[in-house]
């Protein structure tokens, strides 16, 4: 398991330098194309490649920290520094949005004439098809792998070629109308679209900072363990999840029979992480702490060659999520 989760992450740091090195490529064309045109649109265009390399460079170093291994100062590891990257990628991006917005209505005021749109709308057409293309590759690697820095980075970028779409439909329309003023307004327009999608990408990295419950993922735990439950295990609560980079950690509370001895409840530990890691990601870690069942827990426990059972069963009661993420045991109330 641990091979596999480092060869991984090695894939993730090879495809992520990949993004970076086509970034600069685009960067490069795309200035070109504004250096050619004098657009303020396809400086909308330039100037989140900026954003794109700049962020990605980052996000590539956060993958190379992340991936080495939990030591003394670090015993969850490394992987927290991929919030604190797409953090930063948000931020820059609200940034660019602000100044891409600011400098069109100036230049709604202050017209600029602009040239050879014609090679400029071949530059921005060819980086958008690459953007999308490599966007996808990556943001489907991200959720293969569970790595926010590349799926966050694979939407931007797929984003970005949306705006470039947009961006290139202004520039046929400013072509065929020779209307110069359309150039700041399709530029304002696509600044704050940018600026969203740096609003969105913030709010999550901070959420996985501040480990805010997934309950999306909380859900698909909890129908998966009453798909597949043990029927020592009388009860499942206080079930909490946090993201460490692409590394899930998972606490819960576990109640099993009270004679059960060390290591048979021990096993009952090992079946419930078993089962998460089949059902869920193999590279899950799991910090279960085992509860004796109580006289209530027998109205719903399921075990029927029990010889102490104090009271008669009720029903078999489907775990709820509302119980199990609380610190609250189940019963027949």
């Amino acid at each position: 398991m641990i091979k596999n989760k480092l060869n991984n992450l090695s894939e993730n740091i090879r495809l992520q330098l990949f993004v970076v090195l086509v970034g600069v490529l685009l960067l490069a064309g795309k200035f070109t194309a504004f250096i050619l045109t004098n657009s303020n649109a396809i400086l909308t265009d330039a100037l989140e490649s900026i954003i794109n390399v700049v962020a990605g460079a980052f996000s590539l170093y956060s993958l190379v920290l992340s991936a080495r291994p939990r030591d003394e100062n670090h015993p969850y590891g490394h992987g927290k520094i991929e919030f604190v990257a797409a953090t930063l990628e948000g931020s820059l991006i609200i940034v660019a949005g602000g100044a891409i917005m600011f400098k069109s209505v100036f230049n709604l005021i202050e017209p600029v004439p602009l040239q050879k749109l014609d090679i400029g709308m071949l530059l921005i057409a060819a980086s958008g098809v690459i953007n999308f293309v490599v966007g996808f590759l990556t943001e489907r690697r991200g959720k293969q792998s569970n790595s926010m820095v590349l799926e966050a980075g694979g939407k931007h970028l797929q984003t970005d070629a949306y705006s470039t779409a947009g961006i290139l439909i202004g520039l046929v329309l400013i072509y065929l109308t020779d209307q110069i003023w359309l150039d700041s307004v399709v530029a304002i327009l696509f600044g704050l679209m940018i600026g969203i999608t740096g609003y969105r990408i913030l709010r999550s990295s901070i959420a996985g900072i501040m480990d805010e419950a997934d309950y999306e993922l909380l859900k698909r735990i909890v129908n998966v363990l009453n798909e597949n439950r043990h029927e020592n295990w009388i009860d499942i609560h206080n079930l909490r999840v946090i993201k460490y980079g692409s590394t899930l950690h998972i606490d819960c509370h576990l109640t099993v029979p009270w004679y059960l001895n060390v290591l048979e409840a021990h096993d009952e530990v090992e079946a419930v992480a078993m089962v998460i890691r089949e059902k869920i990601d193999p590279s899950i870690e799991l910090f279960i702490h085992t509860d004796p069942c109580i006289a209530p827990s027998c109205a719903i426990c399921t075990k029927t060659d029990c010889e102490v059972r104090r009271q008669a069963f009720m029903a078999r009661v489907e775990w709820d999520f509302d119980k199990v993420i609380a610190d609250r045991k189940h019963g027949t109330y």
